[in-house]
C-alpha cells in the first residue's frame, strides 16, 4: 500500500471515531425506497435485483446496504477499516447479506475478472494520486457491457478557495498541478486530514474512455439552493462541486485510442 493510501486509511478511520458526516449509516427513510435513495437520476430504472454490484471507495454503511436492500449481490471496497466496520454492522442489523474488501481503489488485484455488472462509486477518486489506475482496476473487474457509475469532486472546485464572499470564489491553486492539496480546514467541500489530489478534465472524462468505458450521460447534481455568502450552497453556486459520470464498458476492440490524441498548434 502506497504512503498516500495508508495516510488515507488512517484519516478515515479517524472521520469514523469522531463521527463525520460521510460515516453516517443509512436510514430507515432512505431504506423505504432503496433505489430512489441511491439513483435520482434514473440509470437504473431495471433495478439490481440479483446484480453483482461493487460498491466502490463506498464504506460506512450506506451504499452497500440500500443496494443489498434492493436486491443485489454486493461487495463493498473501501480503504478503512473502520469504514468496513460500519458496512457489517448495518447489515448485521438489517438483516442484509454483503462482503467486505479492505484495499485501495487502484489495486482490485483480488478480485476476479468480469465479475460484477455493476461499479458504483461515491466520490472518491481524489484520494488517490492517479485515476486512470482506477479506471483501469474498473474495467478489469466489470463485465463487458456493464455499468460504470462514478461522481466526482470537479477540478476548479478543487481550485478554489474553500469559502465564498460577496465576490464570488477565488481560484487559489493551479490547474495543472502535481501532488496532494494543501490541507483544508472547516468546510464541507473536503475532508479534514485526508490527502486529496486534482484529476484533470482530460483524466475524469478521456481516461475513462482510454481504459475501456463509453460516457453515456454527465451531470452536475446542484448544491446552490442557499444563497449565504460562505456557506457551501453559495459556493457551490460559482463552482459546481461535483460531478456524476455513467459508463458502459465495451470491447476492447470498440473502444477508443489508449493514447490521447495529439495536439496541434500553430
Amino acid at each position: 500500500m502506497s504512503s498516500a493510501a495508508e495516510h488515507n486509511a488512517r484519516a478515515w478511520d479517524e472521520l469514523v471515531r469522531r463521527g463525520g458526516r460521510h460515516t453516517l449509516p443509512v436510514s430507515d427513510a432512505d431504506l423505504a425506497n432503496p433505489l430512489a435513495s441511491l439513483d435520482s437520476c434514473g440509470w437504473l430504472s431495471e433495478g439490481v435485483a440479483g446484480r453483482r454490484v461493487l460498491c466502490l471507495g463506498a464504506g460506512g454503511g450506506r451504499q452497500s446496504a440500500l443496494f443489498a436492500a434492493a436486491g443485489a449481490d454486493v461487495t463493498v471496497v473501501d480503504i478503512s477499516a473502520a469504514m468496513l466496520a460500519l458496512d457489517r454492522e448495518v447489515a448485521t442489523r438489517r438483516g442484509l447479506a454483503l462482503r467486505t474488501v479492505e484495499t485501495s481503489m487502484d489495486d482490485l488485484s483480488m478480485l476476479a475478472e468480469a465479475s460484477f455488472d455493476l461499479v458504483w462509486q461515491p466520490v472518491s477518486t481524489c484520494y488517490v494520486p492517479d485515476v486512470l489506475a482506477v479506471y483501469r482496476q474498473v474495467a478489469c473487474v466489470v463485465t463487458r457491457g456493464g455499468l460504470y457509475v462514478s461522481q466526482h469532486k470537479q477540478p476548479a472546485s478543487l481550485q478554489a478557495e474553500t469559502h465564498s464572499s460577496l465576490e464570488g470564489v477565488r481560484l487559489a491553486e493551479p490547474y495543472y498541478r502535481s501532488g496532494p492539496l494543501p490541507p483544508a480546514g472547516n468546510t464541507l467541500h473536503r475532508e479534514r486530514g485526508t490527502l486529496e489530489y486534482l484529476h484533470r478534465w482530460e483524466d475524469l472524462v478521456g481516461g475513462l474512455c482510454r481504459a475501456g468505458f463509453v460516457l453515456e450521460d454527465l451531470i452536475e447534481p446542484f448544491h446552490g439552493q442557499d444563497s449565504t455568502p460562505g456557506s457551501f450552497a453559495h459556493r457551490s453556486q460559482y463552482v459546481p462541486p461535483y460531478v456524476r459520470l455513467k459508463a458502459r464498458r465495451v470491447d476492447r476492440g470498440d473502444a477508443a485510442p489508449t493514447t490521447p490524441p495529439r495536439l496541434w498548434t500553430r
